[in-house]
């Protein structure tokens, strides 16, 4: 009886551990040598989390908060009340801050930062809407970045262009005079003839070291990045290439070079929450470790 009561114990812990992720196997493999280990960072966001006084599930490994003070790009203004966990699931949300042209947009970034050797993944199904749904990563001095994924969902006519197509970029920047790098090349934009904003898909990145980034989508590797002379030509890094560590982000923004061609939601757009919600099942990451 006490062998069978201990059995019981054990498996419902086992239970309790089960992350949605569960069985979906790590595209990327690790460096030789090395084995991926999950980190505690990952969220399957299987509990509740109201947009104001989050517990202590979410506070522990997130901030609601941009990482720095920054409020956003554009008409974007950085909102903590539209962020939220709720039916396993995270939403970011925007909407009309009251009054104004400006859009209360939903962020959540990681109170840690990460290098590489290093995959992130996550299942996401962006938003309905013209502004960006984006999983991504930045430095604390806002000079390296890589878009995990960056998409534009909106089903207006004239936006099916990006609405087919997701962003899976990098930057490298100079703050003062402010100068931006990223690749152009037509690969940057991946299609493979899905409606991004109807299901969610799995967007992952590899950032196996300085000068080298795998891209996945659904499991599948659609992007490599690698080399000088593709992730900073202009040596805006000084010869280091992505190597400063990076907290991870994820957040809904209109940005400045869309609202600046008024490619921007409309009021009715943004009320409407079956369009201005993007929605997270869950983020995985995996340190390399020897």
């Amino acid at each position: 009886m006490r062998l069978l009561f201990a059995l019981v114990i054990l498996m419902c812990g086992q239970t309790s551990r089960a992350s949605d992720w569960d069985g979906v196997p790590v595209a990327a493999s690790p460096p030789k040598g090395a084995q991926w280990k999950l980190d505690s960072v990952s969220d399957d966001f299987n509990y509740d989390a109201p947009p104001v006084d989050k517990p202590a599930a979410f506070s522990d490994s997130w901030r609601d908060s941009f990482i720095n003070s920054w409020t956003g790009p554009g008409l974007t203004e950085f909102n903590s009340g539209h962020s939220y966990v709720t039916n396993g699931h995270l939403g970011i949300h925007a909407s009309r801050k009251p009054g104004t042209k400006q859009v209360y947009a939903g962020v959540i970034s990681s109170k840690e930062a990460f290098t590489y050797p290093l995959y992130v993944e996550a299942s996401v199904k962006i938003s309905g809407l013209v502004l960006a749904s984006n999983v991504w990563m930045l430095s604390k001095d806002s000079t390296q970045e890589i878009d995990i994924v960056e998409a534009y969902g909106s089903a207006r006519p004239d936006q099916t262009w990006a609405a087919e197509r997701v962003h899976l970029s990098h930057h490298v920047f100079i703050r003062d005079p402010f100068q931006d790098y990223q690749p152009t090349d037509d690969g940057s934009w991946y299609f493979n003839g899905s409606n991004w904003r109807d299901e969610f898909h799995r967007f992952g990145v590899f950032w196996r070291d300085p000068w080298h980034l795998e891209y996945y989508v659904d499991g599948k590797l659609v992007r490599t990045v690698s080399g000088s002379k593709m992730i900073d030509p202009k040596d805006f890094t000084g010869g280091t290439g992505l190597s400063k560590p990076m907290h991870l982000i994820i957040n809904t923004e209109d940005q400045n070079w869309r609202s600046d061609e008024n490619i921007t939601p409309t009021d009715e757009e943004l009320a409407d929450t079956s369009r201005s919600i993007m929605w997270v099942d869950w983020v995985r990451v995996y340190r390399a470790e020897n």
